[in-house]
C-alpha cells in the first residue's frame, strides 16, 4: 500500500519525470549492497520493521527474520554512497542509524519510536509528493507531519529529519526541473 500511494502521489507531481520509483520486496542484507551498487539512487527508501536496539528487520535466505545493526547498516551506507544523499527509514525505532546516517549523506529520516502503518504510509506519500514537486527536504517533512495531523492521526512527532552537520534541510531540493533545450540552439560560450 505504501509502495501504491507513493507512485500515485508521484505522478500527481509537477517533476514526476524527474523521479524513477524501484521497489524490492523481501530483501535480504546482502541486497542492500548490490541494489545500491546497481542503481545508485538519490534516496535508499527502506519501509519495514526496527526493533529497540537499533536494528532493521531483513530476511535471510529462507524468509526468516535476520536483524541487521546500526553499525553494520551504517558501514553499508559508507561503502556504497555514490550518489545516495538521503535515507528514508519508515520502520519502527530507526532514529538512531537515520541519524548515524548524516555523516555520509546529506539528510536521513528515521522514526524515534514505533510507527502504525497507515501513519508510516500517510507521511512517507506525502513527504515524496512534496519532493515531487521541487520542495526542499524541510517542506517535505513538514508536509509529511500536516498529513498526519489532518487525518487524525497522532504520531506527528515519530517521525523526526536529521541533516548532515554542514546542511540545513531548506537548502536540500532533490528533484528540480530539467532544462529546456531547444533543438538547434548552442548555448553561448560565455557572458559579454
Amino acid at each position: 500500500e505504501e509502495v501504491r500511494e507513493i507512485e500515485e502521489l508521484i505522478r500527481k507531481a509537477d517533476f514526476r519525470d524527474s523521479i524513477k520509483l524501484r521497489s524490492h520486496w523481501a530483501a535480504r542484507p546482502l541486497d542492500l549492497i548490490q541494489k545500491l551498487n546497481e542503481i545508485k539512487p538519490t534516496i535508499l527508501h527502506i519501509s519495514g520493521h526496527g526493533s529497540d536496539q537499533e536494528e532493521l528487520v531483513f530476511q535471510d535466505d529462507n524468509g526468516d527474520t535476520k536483524l541487521v545493526g546500526k553499525d553494520a547498516f551504517i558501514q553499508t551506507i559508507a561503502a556504497t554512497i555514490g550518489s545516495l544523499r538521503a535515507i528514508f527509514l519508515n520502520s519502527c525505532h530507526s532514529a538512531a542509524q537515520a541519524e548515524a546516517a548524516t555523516q555520509f549523506v546529506s539528510a536521513a529520516v528515521g522514526m524515534r519510536d514505533e510507527i502504525g502503518d497507515d501513519a508510516a504510509r500517510v507521511f512517507a506519500s506525502r513527504f515524496y509528493s512534496a519532493i515531487g514537486f521541487g520542495l526542499d527536504l524541510d517542506r517535505a517533512f513538514m508536509q509529511g507531519k500536516a498529513a498526519l495531523m489532518l487525518e487524525g492521526i497522532l504520531e506527528e512527532n515519530t517521525p523526526v529529519l536529521f541533516t548532515n552537520p554542514d546542511l540545513s534541510a531548506s537548502d536540500i531540493v532533490l528533484v528540480q526541473p530539467e532544462p529546456v533545450r531547444i533543438p538547434g540552439y548552442a548555448e553561448p560560450f560565455g557572458r559579454f
